[in-house]
C-alpha cells in the first residue's frame, strides 16, 4: 500500500469458518479487519466503524448481499465506501443488479487469500488515485458546464465537488455529446442511480439529465460563437440527433433561438 495509515475492512460472512479466515488473513498483512456474522451486524458495524472497504456475502439470510448493498448505499455516511461481494457464483442478471446497486467488484468462492488481497488492494489503490486527482494539488481544473452569463449556473465550481459527483461530472464532459443517460452515468461510476439522483439534488439542486442538458448547451454557445457551422451541424455534434429536439432545449434555457442568440452575442465581439 502506498499510504501509511491502516485501512479498515470490514468482512460480512455468514459462513464461519470462511469469515475467520479473511479475517486473518487481513490481519497479517497490516490491515485492521472488522468481523459481521450477518447482514445486520454488517450494517451496523459499517456505520459505527465507517471501514474503508467491505467485503459481503451475497446469499445470505435476510437482509442478503444486496439489501446490505441497498442500505449502505442510502445513508450519506457509507454511501462511497467500496463493497465487494464474495459469493459461489455471480449470474449475469446478479452482476447487472450488483452493478446497478454500486458495487464495486466481485470475487468467486472459493477463492484465496492472495485473491482476496489482490481485489482489496486494486479497489484501495482506485480510491487513492481518484482522491488524488480530485482533490491533491496536481488535479487539472474540470471546464464549467455553463457560461459564466448564465444566471442558473452552479453556486460553486464544479472541482469542488468531491467523488462521486467529481467523477460524474467528468464523465458528462467525456461523453455529453454520446446518447447518455442516468444509468450510463450511474454504471460508469459504479453507484446507484437512486444514490447519485439523491446526491445530485442533494448538493447541486439539479438532476443528471438537466446537467447533461447543460453541458451540451455550454459546449453548442462556444460552437455558436467560435465557428461557422450550422445551428443543424452544432446540433448534431453536442448530441442531439435531431435539430427540433435542439431547438426546443435551447430556447427553454436561454429564451431565444441558437441562430438569435448568435447573432446577439456576436455583436459584442
Amino acid at each position: 500500500m502506498k499510504e501509511s495509515a491502516v485501512k479498515k475492512i470490514l468482512v460480512i460472512e455468514e459462513q464461519d469458518a470462511v469469515r475467520n479466515l479473511f479475517l486473518e488473513g487481513l490481519r497479517t498483512r497490516g490491515f485492521e479487519a472488522i468481523g459481521a456474522a450477518n447482514g445486520r451486524t454488517g450494517i451496523q458495524k459499517a456505520r459505527d466503524h465507517l471501514p474503508d472497504l467491505i467485503t459481503c456475502g451475497l446469499v445470505m439470510a435476510k437482509p442478503d448481499g444486496f439489501a446490505v448493498l441497498q442500505t449502505l448505499r442510502e445513508s450519506p455516511a457509507t454511501a462511497i465506501i467500496p463493497l465487494i461481494f464474495v459469493t459461489v457464483k455471480m449470474t449475469r442478471s446478479d452482476l447487472h443488479k450488483a452493478m446497478e446497486l454500486g458495487a464495486s467488484g466481485y470475487l468467486t468462492k472459493p477463492c484465496t487469500i492472495e485473491e482476496l488481497m489482490g481485489t482489496i488492494t486494486a479497489q484501495l489503490e482506485r480510491q487513492s488515485l481518484l482522491h488524488q486527482r480530485y482533490t491533491g494539488e496536481g488535479r487539472s481544473p474540470m471546464p464549467p458546464l455553463l457560461p459564466a452569463s448564465l444566471s442558473s449556473s452552479p453556486s460553486q465550481p464544479i472541482e469542488s465537488y468531491g467523488p462521486p459527483l467529481s467523477e460524474v461530472f467528468r464523465f458528462i464532459t467525456t461523453n455529453y455529446h454520446r446518447p447518455i443517460a442516468l444509468s450510463d452515468v450511474a454504471q460508469a461510476v459504479g453507484y446507484s442511480p437512486a444514490y447519485l439522483t439523491h446526491l445530485m439534488g442533494q448538493q447541486t439542486g439539479q438532476t443528471i439529465r438537466q446537467w447533461i442538458i447543460r453541458h451540451r448547451m455550454a459546449a453548442a454557445c462556444s460552437l455558436l460563437l467560435e465557428t461557422d457551422q450550422t445551428v443543424e451541424q452544432i446540433a448534431s455534434q453536442v448530441g442531439y440527433h435531431h435539430a427540433v429536439h435542439f431547438f426546443r432545449q435551447f430556447r427553454r434555457l436561454y429564451g431565444k433561438t441558437p441562430q438569435a442568440w448568435r447573432n446577439e452575442h456576436h455583436q459584442s465581439f
